[in-house]
């Protein structure tokens, strides 16, 4: 049997911000396309062929996850560049994942708003 080092503790909506990123098409799309290296939020549109408005709002849920992260940058002319690229993440959900989830949150299995906070996810 193969043993995995000790993944870091989640919280019950750090796991189902993960998840729940990772569970959007599109998202994966842009995961894909960032595991090659960082890459300039117009490109990056420009390959996935979509929108900056709805890549943008794709990847504030992807930064959320904590699975990438962006940085301003200014060129040489003064404009304001955002590039993106991956966080090193693994997403193994086992039950022993799930159960450590909780016991982070504490002995009430999370918060009361568990359910609010994942609609508001998945928006």
């Amino acid at each position: 049997m193969k043993h995995r080092p000790k993944e870091p503790d989640l919280t019950t909506d750090e796991l189902l911000a993960m998840l729940t990123a990772a569970a959007q098409p599109l998202r994966l799309r842009i995961v894909a396309e960032l595991a090659g290296g960082r890459v300039h939020v117009s490109e990056l549109a420009r390959r996935l062929d979509m929108s900056r408005p709805l890549l943008y709002m794709h990847l504030d849920r992807l930064e959320k996850a904590g699975m990438v992260t962006g940085q301003l940058e200014l060129s040489e002319d003064g404009k304001a560049m955002k590039y993106f690229q991956l966080v090193p993440f693994e997403l193994c959900v086992t039950a022993e994942t799930i159960v450590a989830a909780l016991e982070t949150d504490g002995a009430d299995g999370g918060t009361q708003k568990g359910e609010t906070d994942m609609r508001e996810i998945e928006r």
